[in-house]
Formats: C-alpha cells, structure tokens, sequence
C-alpha cells in the first residue's frame, strides 16, 4: 500500500469518527431540554405583593405578552409573596445581577439613591396625573443615568400604586394628635419614617411580607398602604378603622438589571418596553377602578371609615420633612415638583 493510501484511509477514519461524534452530540442535542433551555432567556421577576395584587397582575400580563412576541426567547417568571426575599433583599439581588428584574416603590430606592426618594415624598403629587408628569422630567432622567451607573440598575417604566391611607386596630384616629405614642408601622424608608414622626407617631419599620402577622398580633397598631394593598393583603381582617389621609401617591418603579438589559437583542427590548407600556397603562386603570370602589367595599365588610381634615394631617408634614430631606434631595427639589 502507498503513503498516499495509507493517508486516505487515515483521514477517511478521522472524518468518519467527527461526523459519527457530530451526530451523536446533534442526537443528544436534539433529546436534551438543555439545549432547548439555552435558547431561552429566563427572566425572573421579584415581587413582595399577593398574586391577587394588579401590580402582580401587570407583572404576568407582561410576561404573557413577551414569550408571545418572541416566541418563546423570553421567559419572564413571576415571583409574588416575597418569595425571592424582602423588597430590600430583591432591589439588592437586581443591582448585582442574581435577580433580572423587581417592582418598589421610589422610597425604598432611595436607599440606592438617595435623591429618588423625593419621588414617594408625602403631600407632593395632587393626582396620579400629576406624578406621571416626573416620568417626562429631565430630572427624573438624570436620576435613571445615577442609578445607571451608581447601582447598576434602570427604571423601566413608573407604575401607579395608589393613595396611601392609614388604618388602625382598634383605636380611632381622626387627627395628628390622636397619634402620640401610636406604633405605626412604616416601610424601612427614611421619609415615611419622619412623616410618622411628625404626626407623633411612633415609626416602626416592618418588611411587608410580616406585616399582616404583625397587625395580627398587636406588634403595632396600625399600618399604611393604598386601598388595593389593603384588600390584597387582607389588612381589612385585622384592622377596624379606616382614616383617609391620602398622605402619599406612591409610584411603583420596575427595576432592571442594567448588564442584564444591555445584553438582550435590541428588539427583545422594544418588545419588552412595549409590553411594560401596555401593562402600566392596565395597572393604572384597574387600580384607579379599585380605588373607587374600595372604601364602600370595606364599609359593608365592617370596616369604620373616618373623612378626616386632609389639611390637619397635611401640615405638620410639610412643616417638617422637606426641610429635613432638603440636601438630599437637592434645594428647590421638592418645590419644582410640586409644581409641575
């Protein structure tokens, strides 16, 4: 035999055992859930509200409307009940990159950035329209880039979350006054903390996932949040009363992990932003919808509802926490939006 058929036949095993090898691997391939998984991006989502909540709602309706839209590149996974954590915990895991995405309030980012708690400010925004006025702000963009670059996260969108409210366990509460000593407990954020305070409140800091135990148990008093909290959390069980404040309009901010978004198909993003657009618009008008119907809805379940002097609420805040947060939010901050 020649060298030259020697080397023939050596190079016809050779290309023989790649393209046995090749399609053994493309079988195994073909068979294996792995390969199929690699083609999916999987997004997980936190969230520290019920499943019942419209901002849960929203979360799932986003996630429907992108696998739909790129076929199945982009699975969104919801996680409600803070079964990813606190909220904390969760805007912790999203800024370094072991949560892709999460929803909270401006307050509770401002522990991230600081200056974007003026955002959840108490007695600022007259209305939901009048917050959503921020989203369109040069200032509310320099805060995205901050928290670009200073936590490696981004605002995806602002979502109404509602009018918040106070209630209480068994004492009625119709004026600040009636607040001294009462245990009051607020999210862990520095400016509900000082709008207790100004009422005379005692602030007590508890993660939502522990509140309605806490309520339950007489830990505190009473608690604040927007009527549809109130229902989706069951508060109205362990609570009697009812007061009317309308202290804050929070808005609810999706959160996303900035590596995380930089690396999807720029069209992935659109679909995503498009999809987010969509289901913010839904939330709004379904919590605005609740919002109207609530207050009856928990009357007729036994719940005392008390009208109080807005005003009287109002102004020992004002008196008191902007000037405290001043410096952090920059001079004039709170002013220039309050008259948007």
């Amino acid at each position: 035999m020649t060298n030259e058929s020697k080397d023939k036949r050596i190079q016809h095993r050779i290309n023989k055992r790649q393209f046995m090898g090749g399609a053994a691997a493309l079988a195994a391939g073909l068979a294996s859930p792995t390969l199929l998984r690699a083609q999916t991006t999987v997004v997980r989502w936190g969230e520290s509200l019920a499943v019942s909540h419209p901002q849960v709602q929203m979360a799932e309706r986003v996630a429907k409307e992108v696998k739909e839209k790129t076929a199945g590149r982009i699975d969104i996974q919801v996680f409600a009940n803070s079964q990813l954590g606190s909220g904390k915990e969760m805007i912790e895991g999203v800024s370094a990159g072991a949560l892709q995405m999460t929803t909270d309030g401006a307050g509770a980012l401002g522990a991230f950035l600081p200056q974007l708690s003026v955002i959840e400010a108490p007695y600022l925004w007259r209305d939901a329209a009048h917050m959503a006025k921020a989203a369109g702000t040069p200032l509310f963009a320099k805060m995205n880039d901050d928290l670009v670059a200073k936590r490696g996260m981004r605002m995806l969108n602002i979502t109404y979350y509602g009018k918040r409210h106070l209630t209480t366990g068994s004492k009625a509460v119709r004026t600040p006054a009636d607040m001294a000593g009462f245990k009051l407990r607020v999210p862990p954020v520095d400016t509900f903390r000082a709008m207790a305070e100004a009422w005379g409140a005692r602030a007590t800091p508890i993660a939502f996932g522990e509140l309605y135990l806490a309520l339950s148990q007489g830990a505190v008093d009473g608690q604040e949040n927007p009527l549809p909290t109130i229902q989706s959390g069951k508060f109205f069980e362990v609570q009697k009363f009812l007061v009317l404040t309308e202290h804050i309009i929070t808005p609810r901010m999706v959160i996303v992990n900035e590596a995380f978004w930089k690396g999807l198909r720029p069209a992935d993003r659109d679909v995503m932003q498009a999809a987010l657009a969509a289901g913010a618009a839904w939330q709004d008008k379904e919590l605005l919808g609740q919002e109207a119907t609530l207050v009856g809805t928990f009357k007729a379940g036994g719940m005392t509802v008390i009208e109080p002097d807005v005003a009287a609420w109002r102004k020992p805040v004002l008196d008191k926490v902007p000037g405290l947060f001043a410096d952090k939010w920059g001079k004039g901050t709170f002013e220039s939006l309050l008259a948007l």
